[in-house]
């Protein structure tokens, strides 16, 4: 099965933006050997997974790059991946897409994604999508987060884990996997989703006859409409 990874920019406060979606302290610290992580990274993976308001400013953003003659090396690396692969974009206003290989998605998220993680191919990434990052860590589908910690703190601005996000059924546990550290003083922490059991309960009726009681469940429904665009 396809793993899930989220991947995000925090500063040491937790913040992924400022309050108005500022990103400055972002760019500032970017590395070329954060770019070359950044490569690794998506050749592992062939689909991305955005909210509008990433994919608005992706879409306007990636495929210029290809046509800047300052795009070299991992940079033009990333923007070919970037452009090239599968995106799924999660938006109840947006009616259509003009970045390549870009697909709306309606439907229930977790089973959209579950659906998604079943298909063959490599990685699913989530990149930036604060909204969307938030509904995947309770839906807990996430297999690993990947961080970027910067040295910065911002002191307000929009949280990655919103208030709630971590206590909700049954809470957000992680074990870290790996830590690489870059000149600029970033830090990229890998951490593995530690699933959890969950039991459901169903509703269940009772048939009896003079031999026995058998315990007979309700018809449950397995399959969930899923329609992309």
């Amino acid at each position: 099965m396809r793993k899930l990874i989220v991947s995000m920019n925090v500063t040491l406060d937790g913040y992924l933006s400022g309050p108005d979606c500022e990103l400055d302290w972002h760019f500032t610290s970017w590395t070329k050997e954060m770019g070359d992580a950044l490569c690794n990274q998506l050749a592992q993976a062939d689909t991305i997974l955005l909210g509008r308001v990433t994919y608005n400013a992706m879409a306007a953003y990636w495929p210029l790059k290809m046509a800047d003659p300052s795009c070299r090396g991992e940079d033009f690396a990333i923007a070919n991946m970037m452009n090239s692969y599968t995106k799924i974009v999660f938006s109840k206003t947006l009616t259509s897409t003009a970045w390549s290989n870009s697909k709306l998605v309606t439907g229930n998220l977790q089973h959209v994604i579950s659906a998604l993680k079943k298909m063959p191919g490599k990685n699913l990434m989530v990149y930036g999508s604060g909204q969307l990052a938030n509904s995947i860590i309770k839906s807990g589908l996430a297999d690993e987060y990947q961080l970027w910690l910067h040295p910065v703190i911002l002191g307000k601005g929009k949280p990655f884990f919103k208030p709630g996000t971590a206590n909700e059924k049954p809470g957000l546990n992680v074990t870290l996997v790996s830590t690489e550290r870059f000149s600029s003083g970033v830090m990229l922490l890998r951490y593995q989703a530690i699933k959890q059991m969950k039991i459901k309960t169903f509703n269940q009726n009772y048939v009896k006859n003079s031999m026995q009681a058998q315990v007979v469940p309700q018809t449950i429904r397995s399959g969930y409409p899923i329609k992309i665009k």
